[in-house]
């Protein structure tokens, strides 16, 4: 369970990447039902001033052993010295996450997660302009630059600047489940969930913004539950078929039915956690029409079951019987 949750912030440090861990992780939004965190802010030496690539400096009050026992380590973008980060951050990190701790980093925190080791091996990202870098100085890792954000592993890198909100908010929903990744995103007015496999950015340009897609998102938000293939979308945005298609994945990064697919999952995570319907009854309300339906866009996207996603995040105890399973399980294990 996330529980604690330590920021390590490294000499010149970006304000927007820190603030981002700390708007996601550090603010008690327990008033709107949200979730709280143990958190805390730290730095190599505890009390030290510490400059910023905003121009300004901020004071760290915790040293590394704020690190010792967070559930999650958070490296923010920093400003890379050609000296490299100190053998003593190095060590937190990775004693952190040989104990089990998450590491998510934002940005150029990549580099640190590279220095310590932790990118051997492993599928990693970070903002598209340091991408052939980090895969110049890190061999063994797989650079993805064309991705919000990455996880693999209890590693978790994000791309540049708001890139780094879809990771943290990501891991909320990982850990918490969606009802609390949503109740934090509403709070920051963003979107509680973009995929990570989105583009970080497109090369043609966007069309105009009274020509966006904006509108048409909102309303297959609100229209899951119905059928939003290709031809019914087309025909909402007054376009063509093969315009359409060609525009939804340059303002999105990924196609209509992988875009629908992502946010009934979504809703379908919302229903399992907030309500008791049955599996059929949920997959009826998000669109996906059948349980077996339902059951394989889970273990597609979430590698596991409805029922198994609504056992760890109902708010009440889903009954069981004396083999611990009910009806609905019992047939989800046996299809």
């Amino acid at each position: 369970m996330l529980r604690t949750v330590t920021v390590v912030a490294l000499p010149h440090a970006a304000p927007f990447e820190l603030g981002t861990a700390c708007e996601v992780f550090g603010i008690d939004r327990s008033d709107t039902g949200g979730p709280t965190f143990d958190f805390r802010v730290c730095g190599p030496v505890a009390g030290a001033v510490m400059p910023t690539k905003g121009g300004f400096s901020i004071v760290v009050e915790h040293g590394l052993e704020a690190t010792l026992d967070a559930d999650l380590v958070v490296v923010p973008a920093y400003g890379m010295p050609a000296a490299g980060v100190p053998a003593e951050v190095l060590m937190a990190l990775r004693d952190a996450h040989a104990r089990g701790a998450w590491i998510l980093s934002i940005c150029s925190g990549a580099f640190a997660l590279g220095e310590a080791g932790l990118l051997e091996g492993r599928r990693c990202t970070t903002h598209w302009m340091h991408a052939a870098e980090l895969a110049a100085r890190f061999p063994a890792a797989t650079v993805d630059p064309d991705v919000l954000f990455v996880e693999d592993g209890r590693v978790i890198t994000g791309a540049g600047t708001a890139a780094g909100i879809d990771a943290c908010l990501h891991l909320v929903r990982r850990e918490l489940g969606a009802a609390a990744a949503t109740s934090v995103a509403r709070r920051m007015v963003v979107p509680p969930q973009r995929d990570g496999g989105q583009a970080q950015y497109v090369d043609t340009p966007l069309p105009s913004v009274a020509d966006t897609l904006a509108p048409l998102l909102t309303w297959m938000l609100e229209h899951l539950d119905e059928e939003l293939g290709v031809p019914v979308l087309a025909a909402q945005a007054l376009m063509s078929e093969r315009t359409f298609a060609r525009r939804f994945r340059a303002e999105t990064g990924v196609t209509p039915a992988a875009w629908v697919a992502r946010q009934r999952v979504g809703r379908a995570q919302e229903l399992l956690e907030r309500t008791d319907a049955p599996v059929d009854e949920v997959a009826r309300r998000c669109g996906f029409g059948s349980a077996a339906l339902l059951r394989h866009h889970f273990a597609r996207t979430l590698g596991t079951t409805p029922l198994a996603y609504r056992r760890r995040f109902t708010r009440t105890p889903v009954a069981g019987s004396a083999d611990g399973l009910d009806d609905e399980e019992r047939a989800e294990r046996a299809s």
